[in-house]
């Protein structure tokens, strides 16, 4: 019997289906559980992270049964980006939206009466007019998949009014079940998500939020152009995305960025719907590097190879900072986020805040801020302070992946600052009857000369100009949040923003014990996350690259819709020749295999009769430099030990091959081994000391995890081989 016409009382075989349509071979966290209460008939709340494969939670029970699952999908860029990547896979599925020409909808609908599909994707708005209720009452419909469910909540970070009216599906439809998904919710909207669908008995499935591939930095904003150039030149030719709080930013940094030689546009809702259009298209298909956009840009969009996210501004808040920053990584390789702080945007967003008409907004979106702005100056593990947003304990205390972790923070004795600052904030309280804002206690502590001060006789204080030769006022200001922070002072929201002593202040300034407060942020220096990408021939690599994008532009489509950089790079490692072999590459299932599978075969075999191949099955994930304060040799391979044995006699690498009948690129590879594993090796025979500031220069710009883009540098001054040796060099080196 045809899978997917088995009857939906007996057990369906999932993994077969997986790997037939999608090319997997097991599920992530909690997929199948999904699947299996969504065949059952229950309603379900999926909460995954982005990347998470939410997707496939109402793909996959689409295929095993007959019948039309329906998704609720916010923007039509989101539904064709789906629609192309399921058809690519051979799955029967479509859309209904405004972008569709008359004939087009006409056609698409015929083919829903027919039974021709097995997904639709449809808009809120356009959901719930009459006809389109009526139609699905002759289509079948086993499923109501809500996507972005966030969505139906005001708590929710991109409140859409017209989720609100789906609750009516559950009065014309009851019978029919529910599954409302979402990369990120509080415990509030998740409450909300409930309540406004009026899900019964639903099963609650809340994955962890941790992003591990995710690297999370805060560098203090000075030169932030400067800043994102330096990021986007270590990424090579890698997409990213530069979030912006305002229209003009993003266009003035694309042309910054368009002078310096990097592919980048513009994206904010002041553009037409056919220039942002142009642009997202444009992004998706590799053809520019970067995107700079306002948060108009990105919610749903799904380019799994977005290897970095910058912020150019400080988000309003937490949630929208871990949606924006989810876009970055989600096929699971290292990628980067980068916040760009400054305390002056914390004054931008709360001159906004001000502006809202509603006390209450207010209220709740100076709370926002002001936990945004702990988390961009906390000294603590990044990726701690995000889990526990959501509700989540930390499983480690050092995540080896956000700057705070990789590059601690000095810190100082503070006690005396603490108390400098506690003692202004209690004898304003005591002089006056009631607090004031931290620039007014800043303003007292520097010893300002301001109306305020003199009208309410702060002059007079004794704390009045106590600090004005210890620190500066942006210091004082670092300070005072860091209190915060401590849990020393509070800052209330209503109805003003104003500095209260805490219990814990209190006992403080009645005992004085040792505090140690941290040193304000400064640019760190970069090193690398623990995060590793499995090791491949970035000659490869490159190639099959190039050759995904052509034909990818033949069909029309973004490259991903073809294969993932993650399939590309196993492609890269295992060098498979038989279609047996190409099945085991993750991504590819019968569809993929019977469309593509013979001209990448081929591509792979031209290239290994030019190329060696290289043996990645020992290896440690770049960089494969041994860890710091490694002193023990590693056991080193017959064939290795031959080589290095050849060389110390004094025959060079074009000999050693020829003896050998092996070509240059392998020996080069043995010898990268011995020096990794603590061997001596004569590299200025092989590396002549005159190429070394050049590759280094190359290397600086790509970062020495990115081969190829040094490759693409430095042209034919050397070889991948050389290159590969000479990142064993820097490593062995920078831990002599």
């Amino acid at each position: 019997m045809d899978p997917l016409h088995q009857s939906p009382s007996k057990p369906v075989p999932l993994l077969p289906l997986l790997k037939e349509h999608f090319g997997f071979t097991s599920f992530r966290p909690l997929q199948e559980e999904i699947i299996r209460d969504a065949l059952a008939g229950r309603d379900v709340v999926a909460l995954l992270p982005t990347g998470g494969g939410k997707s496939l939670c109402f793909q996959l029970p689409a295929l095993a049964r007959p019948g039309l699952t329906v998704v609720v999908s916010p923007l039509i860029a989101l539904m064709k980006d789906q629609v192309d990547a399921l058809q690519a896979n051979g799955i029967a599925a479509t859309c209904l939206n405004s972008s569709l020409n008359p004939e087009e909808a006409r056609s698409r609908l015929r083919g829903l009466h027919q039974g021709d599909y097995r997904l639709l994707y449809i808009a809120p708005e356009r959901l719930m007019l009459p006809g389109s209720l009526n139609d699905l009452e002759h289509w079948q419909v086993n499923l109501l998949a809500i996507d972005e469910a966030h969505c139906i909540s005001e708590w929710g970070h991109d409140f859409r009014p017209e989720y609100r009216r789906l609750v009516e599906l559950r009065d014309r439809f009851p019978s029919l079940p529910v599954m409302a998904l979402t990369a990120t919710a509080t415990e509030r909207v998740r409450d909300d998500i409930l309540t406004q669908l009026r899900l019964r008995d639903s099963a609650f499935y809340v994955a962890s939020f941790n992003r591990p591939n995710l690297t999370y930095r805060v560098q203090s904003k000075s030169n932030a152009a400067e800043q994102i150039l330096t990021l986007i030149n270590s990424q090579s030719q890698e997409s990213g995305i530069v979030y912006c709080q305002s229209r003009k930013a993003t266009e003035s940094l694309a042309e910054r960025l368009q002078a310096q030689g990097i592919k980048a546009q513009p994206y904010h809702a002041g553009l037409t719907s056919k220039e942002r259009t142009r642009h997202q298209e444009l992004f998706l298909r590799d053809e520019i590097q970067v995107i700079c956009a306002t948060i108009a840009f990105g919610m749903g969009i799904n380019k799994p190879n977005v290897r970095f996210v910058i912020h150019y501004d400080l988000p309003k808040n937490l949630e929208s900072y871990y949606q924006e920053t989810g876009r970055a990584g989600r096929d699971g390789l290292p990628s980067e986020c980068m916040l760009l702080f400054s305390a002056g945007d914390a004054v931008k967003q709360q001159y906004f805040i001000n502006e809202k008409p509603s006390l209450q907004e207010q209220q709740i979106a100076r709370t926002q801020l002001q936990q945004m702005v702990q988390y961009a100056e906390c000294a603590t593990c990044r990726r701690a302070e995000l889990l526990s947003y959501f509700g989540e304990d930390p499983t480690q205390e050092n995540c080896g992946g956000c700057d705070n972790c990789l590059s601690p923070r000095d810190t100082f004795d503070g006690t005396e600052d603490a108390c400098t600052v506690l003692s202004c904030v209690a004898q304003i309280r005591g002089k006056s009857g009631f607090g004031v804002g931290q620039n007014h206690v800043i303003e007292v502590l520097t010893g300002a000369n301001t109306e305020k001060v003199r009208r309410w006789g702060h002059e007079r204080l004794a704390a009045y100009g106590s600090g004005k030769n210890i620190h500066s006022r942006p210091e004082w200001a670092a300070i005072c949040r860091e209190l915060i922070r401590l849990e020393y002072l509070q800052q209330t929201t209503e109805p003003f923003t104003i500095l209260e002593l805490t219990a814990q202040g209190r006992g403080f300034l009645r005992e004085r014990p040792p505090i140690m407060l941290t040193k304000p942020m400064s640019a760190p220096e970069r090193k690398t996350s623990s995060t590793g990408d499995l090791a491949h021939d970035e000659g490869l690599f490159s190639h099959l690259r190039q050759l995904r994008k052509t034909l990818a532009d033949e069909r029309d489509v973004p490259a991903y819709v073809i294969f993932s950089d993650v399939a590309l790079r196993q492609m890269a490692r295992e060098y498979p020749t038989t279609e047996r072999e190409f099945l085991q590459i993750s991504g590819v299932g019968n569809r993929k295999l019977q469309e593509f599978g013979e001209v990448f075969l081929s591509a792979i075999a031209e290239y290994v009769e030019t190329h060696a191949r290289q043996d990645f099955s020992k290896e440690a994930p770049i960089p494969s430099s041994p860890p710091p304060g490694s002193s023990r040799k590693k056991q080193l391979g017959n064939t290795v030990q031959e080589t290095l044995r050849c060389f110390r006699l004094g025959d060079s690498v074009e000999q050693i091959a020829q003896q050998r009948g092996l070509v240059p690129s392998t020996i080069f590879g043995h010898l990268e081994q011995a020096i990794q594993a603590g061997e001596q090796v004569d590299t200025e025979r092989l590396l002549p000391p005159e190429q070394h500031e050049q590759i280094a220069a190359a290397f600086a710009q790509t970062g020495f995890a990115n081969l190829t883009g040094a490759k693409e540098i430095l042209g034919d001054l050397c070889d991948y081989g050389q290159l590969r040796l000479f990142r064993a060099i820097h490593g062995k080196t920078s831990r002599s």
